[in-house]
């Protein structure tokens, strides 16, 4: 009966860990919008942010956590991107920026996000997330 007991207290505790690697990937990495600019740089050559951005060769991405995706009059989406039902959330903008075409196929973004890691996308997405939409 101590083996029994002894196999199933490991059996719990491997569960245990087993549950909190699953929360650690799970949870979002907290970003830091001021590192986030820095990223920001590499966008620049397609998107605006800020006071008076527009749209160019990409959407101006002022607001865009919360947006739904393709939904700019300023800017010709592609048809998968507009059709696509999608809002932008913090965890979703991540995932697109590491992955368009996983996230969106079809989509005409292209960026090659290596050398960005998980924590330098979440830095991105909190510098995009601190620009609210204009009015």
């Amino acid at each position: 009966m101590n083996g029994l007991r002894q196999t199933m207290a490991w059996a719990g505790a491997g569960l245990v860990i087993a549950a909190h690697a699953l929360a650690a990937q799970a949870a979002p990495l907290a970003g830091d919008a001021a590192a986030g600019q820095a990223q920001f740089a590499t966008c620049t050559r397609c998107h605006r942010v800020g006071p008076g951005a527009r749209s160019g060769f990409g959407p101006q991405l002022n607001g865009i956590v919360g947006r739904r995706a393709g939904s700019l009059s300023d800017f010709n989406y592609s048809p998968a991107l507009k059709q696509s039902q999608l809002v932008w959330t913090r965890e979703r903008l991540a995932a697109f920026i590491k992955n368009p075409d996983q996230v969106v196929p079809g989509n005409r973004m292209r960026f090659a996000s290596w050398g960005y890691d998980d924590q330098k996308i979440a830095n991105l997405v909190a510098y995009l997330a601190s620009f609210p939409a204009e009015r």
